[in-house]
């Protein structure tokens, strides 16, 4: 290699998702599927999830929506009820389900990354202070400081034996999408997308074999038969009225001597 030359970085997918969100499985499907390509993963919070995609940070990533579409694409993957985190002894925890109105005497914490699209007012009173964080919050509701409103799944990342949480039935959902740069859609990002949305291995826009497996499938189709002529190597059929085999009277090979009836020809 001569010092002008570069060698080319080996392929890679970087992934990134925001807290409650577990891409396991489809981080499975990946190692399967495409074993030569590594995948890595980055956590972020949901405030810089847009940030880390635009600045190129990862190929693609799992966020809250709304996200600015201007210059990332998003798919919307499922959409998560709307918890309130509460301490097991609050009154809130002697009920299957509450409304937005319930909460209107307690004080109901809003942090700085709270991903929920609140239409109206926020909820209850308000804290004198946004915690910076939602672990933050959930610190302060198991001092007794307050309640908080989140997706379920940041409810149960956030577990503690001491809290407790309840579905709020007239707050705003969160969904979670898979975004990425939309003038970055590569090959690779259609591969994960391909994932995340159930096709098969078998599906049309699915990966192509890589070199080494199209010589493989090449040297496992079978080769027609010399002398053969059309696919698989069949044989041509006789043309009518010629024989294939010799003659079974003379030495020669040509065809049988024609005669009439059948009758020897005539001598002259």
């Amino acid at each position: 290699m001569t010092g002008s030359e570069v060698p080319l970085a080996s392929p890679m997918f970087r992934l990134t998702y925001v807290p409650g969100v577990n891409p396991g499985k489809w981080v499975r499907i990946w190692n399967e599927r495409l074993p030569d390509i590594p995948l890595t993963l980055t956590s972020v919070s949901a405030t810089e999830a847009a940030d880390t995609l635009r600045a190129g940070g990862a190929d693609a990533g799992f966020v809250r929506l709304p996200v600015d579409r201007t210059d990332l694409s998003a798919i919307p993957l499922y959409t998560e009820t709307t918890v309130v985190l509460v301490p097991k002894d609050h009154l809130v925890a002697a009920a299957d389900e509450v409304s937005v109105a319930d909460l209107a005497d307690d004080i109901v914490l809003h942090p700085l990354d709270d991903t929920l699209d609140w239409a109206g007012p926020l909820p209850g009173r308000p804290a004198n202070e946004r915690p910076a964080t939602t672990a933050d919050a959930v610190e302060l509701v198991a001092a007794g400081i307050g309640l908080l409103v989140v997706p379920q799944s940041l409810a149960r990342l956030h577990h503690r034996k001491d809290l407790t949480y309840r579905p709020v039935s007239d707050a705003p959902e969160s969904r979670v999408a898979l975004s990425w740069p939309e003038e970055r859609t590569t090959d690779l990002v259609e591969e994960f997308i391909g994932i995340v949305r159930g096709r098969t291995v078998n599906s049309s826009r699915g990966r192509r074999p890589a070199p080494a497996q199209e010589q493989q499938a090449s040297k496992a189709k079978p080769k027609p038969r010399q002398g053969g002529s059309g696919a698989g190597g069949a044989r041509r059929k006789p043309a009518a009225g010629k024989s294939t085999g010799k003659n079974p009277r003379g030495g020669g090979s040509g065809g049988a001597r024609s005669g009439r009836g059948g009758k020897p020809g005539r001598r002259s």
